[in-house]
């Protein structure tokens, strides 16, 4: 827009540009505040011995939890690993039961079944294999395999007579580790929660877990991620579950499920219930903390490149925009300015993905250089100046980023030695060169696969 624009209108470009940088420094603003609220209630969360106060509740006992783990050629000590740490739970209930979600494609997947069973029967309620086969109108990935897992669950729960209200299902990532109180903190979360009916819950996966083994520019983005997922977390009024979550079997099987035709699931099936039930649908915040791994494959060109496929995967999620607006429409049932506020998030997080960088570094400079007149007007020589210093006030927030990183990190025993301390700074200095190479410009192929035709295939990220 600034190249077309600025032969013709180059105020109106300049205006633009200085509304954005000040959008931006808002946003890095509220980050901040976010973020360091997040942090303080989680700490404080730390303290509540909800394994005890769920005594009190007499609907207790007639939950029951089941953990979902969808995977396609995971490591058999990746799967080990992330069960190992649910076992240390302190939830006080033998209820706890666990659903391995194979691929029927993978050859060892049985296998890997039968050596996990007999490790962690004894911890486990119950635990139920699944394997997937894909049929012609699914797209391979988590929401397909999910959904096959999820219907050989509820008939389970069927023959047991037990609830689908009082089912709980967590979708856990295979490299997810569920905090010690994550169970207890639900149970009391869901038990106290008037419409829990028509809620998720959700507590933030920071991605530290093989922290310093990554290349620096793969650190960069997991310190990013972490952060701006802590910050969504006190956000209530537009948090939306990601990666790792919880919800009742009621409110799934209402909703049919997960689409089993689409990639990225999570912010999806929020949408399903929401345009299915309106406003009555929330995630629900957990203030702990679950921690996962940052894509690693063993080298730094291999790592490279399995990080720009999993965030143009990410990237595929601006489907939603078009799934939302068909359904504004077609929801009468529904008052239309929360439809409205929904579908503004999303164009606000899936739009200004692979555009926001561009806007950011360039966009500044090409007014006065593509209309050499409008460079001699005040606005034209202030525009590169201003819009240099609103980023310079913006770029100051990293220091609050750095150091609640190593707060962050300091919680799941991730610690920072002194000696790393000068390089934990001197990586923000490449922030520009990866913002642009892992996020704008995946999201950008992804779109533009998106408006060409040309979809992309759903692969398991490799995190070594």
């Amino acid at each position: 827009m600034p190249i077309w624009v600025s032969p013709f209108h180059p105020a109106i470009v300049a205006y633009f540009i200085i509304a954005f940088d000040l959008y931006f420094f808002y946003s890095c603003i509220r980050t901040v505040y976010f973020s360091t609220l997040s942090y303080k209630l989680i700490t404080e969360n730390e303290k509540i011995p909800y394994h005890t106060y769920i005594h009190s509740i007499n609907e207790t006992p007639q939950i029951h939890h089941f953990v979902i783990i969808p995977n396609y050629k995971e490591p058999l000590e990746k799967l080990a690993q992330t069960i190992r740490i649910i076992t240390k739970s302190d939830y006080p209930f033998k209820k706890i039961s666990l659903v391995l979600a194979f691929e029927k494609r993978e050859k060892e997947a049985l296998q890997k079944g039968e050596a996990l069973r007999n490790q962690f029967s004894y911890f486990f309620e119950h635990i139920l294999f699944s394997f997937h086969e894909l049929s012609p109108h699914e797209v391979a990935g988590k929401a397909s395999n999910q959904t096959h897992a999820a219907k050989i669950l509820a008939s389970f729960v069927e023959k047991k007579g037990w609830k689908k209200e009082n089912t709980l299902i967590t979708i856990c990532d295979a490299d997810s580790r569920l905090s010690q109180p994550f169970f207890s903190y639900l149970t009391y979360t869901f038990l106290k929660d008037i419409d829990r009916t028509y809620h998720f819950y959700w507590a933030p996966v920071v991605l530290y877990n093989n922290f310093w083994k990554l290349p620096f520019f793969i650190r960069i983005q997991a310190t990013l991620s972490s952060i701006l997922r802590i910050a969504f977390l006190s956000q209530k009024n537009k948090l939306i579950q990601i990666s790792t979550y919880s919800t009742n079997l009621l409110l799934l099987s209402k909703i049919n499920y997960w689409d089993v035709d689409i990639i990225p699931e999570d912010w999806h099936i929020y949408f399903q219930a929401f345009f299915a039930f309106g406003e009555k649908v929330k995630t629900i915040p957990l203030y702990t903390i679950v921690s996962g791994d940052a894509v690693f494959s063993g080298n730094v060109v291999k790592t490279f490149v399995n990080r720009y496929d999993q965030e143009r995967r990410w990237a595929w999620g601006v489907t939603d925009i078009g799934y939302s607006l068909k359904k504004l429409f077609v929801t009468p049932h529904i008052r239309m300015m929360p439809k409205l506020t929904k579908l503004f998030y999303l164009i606000e997080n899936h739009l200004l993905w692979p555009t926001s960088f561009f806007i950011l570094t360039i966009s500044a400079s090409i007014p006065p250089l593509i209309n050499p007149a409008f460079k001699r007007t005040v606005l034209g020589f202030l525009l590169p100046q201003l819009s240099g210093l609103i980023l310079t006030l913006s770029t100051s927030m990293i220091l609050i980023y750095i150091l609640l990183d190593i707060k962050l990190r300091q919680k799941i025993n991730v610690q920072t030695r002194l000696i790393n301390l000068p390089f934990i700074f001197i990586q923000w200095y490449f922030l520009p060169f990866i913002s642009f190479f892992l996020s704008s410009l995946p999201a950008l192929e992804s779109h533009t696969r998106m408006i060409t035709g040309k979809k992309i295939e759903y692969k398991v990220t490799e995190k070594v």
